[in-house]
């Protein structure tokens, strides 16, 4: 199995999106076997923000917001969710220190991964969480939606979600008519 990242992971990558690009051409639609989706986990003491990506993997969004309960409640809600969406894969964020280190709350969302992953066969990930509430806050007030009507948890889901999605994509090749500084 290709390393992700590799040369050869990300032929396949490519292929794939060709292969799915086509599909949608050809028949305006994805077969029902090319939709699989990641979720993206924002997990918090009081609530669980969730992400979806699009069914080809490019556009993460925020989904919605569990309330905390216990952590049973919590597991099956996020199994239920996967199971409905189609999810290959499950992405969480994971707070990190602006130093690097990690801290309690670390602690609390490796233990909640850990009995998530007892009660799924679903691949899970840590992504590095650091400043997206931060960015979710400065997002989410610049689109000019009153204060009391927004929660922050989804929307730093959907941007720990895109950062992993963004840096599964194959990178693109510049080209000589891509507009560059030279040819700007």
């Amino acid at each position: 199995m290709p390393e992700p990242g590799s040369r050869q992971g990300k032929a396949g990558q490519e292929k794939g999106l060709l292969v799915i690009g086509i599909c949608i051409l050809k028949f305006g639609f994805l077969p029902e076997a090319a939709i699989s989706r990641i979720l993206g986990l924002d997990v918090g003491d009081a609530r669980i923000g969730l992400a979806l990506s699009d069914p080809i993997g490019i556009l993460a969004s925020p989904y919605k917001i569990l309330v905390r309960e216990k952590s049973p409640a919590d597991l099956q809600a996020i199994i239920d969710i996967a199971r409905d969406n189609k999810v290959s894969r499950i992405i969480v964020g994971l707070p990190v220190n602006m130093n690097g280190t990690t801290g309690g709350q670390a602690e609390k969302v490796r233990e909640f991964v850990n009995e998530l992953s007892a009660r799924t066969d679903i691949p899970i990930e840590f992504r590095d969480e650091r400043l997206t509430t931060v960015q979710a806050k400065h997002f989410m007030q610049s689109s000019r939606k009153p204060a009391r009507e927004m929660r922050y948890d989804a929307a730093a889901a959907a941007l720990i979600l895109q950062s992993y999605l963004d840096d599964s994509l194959p990178p693109k090749e510049v080209g000589e008519n891509d507009p560059g500084p030279e040819n700007t």
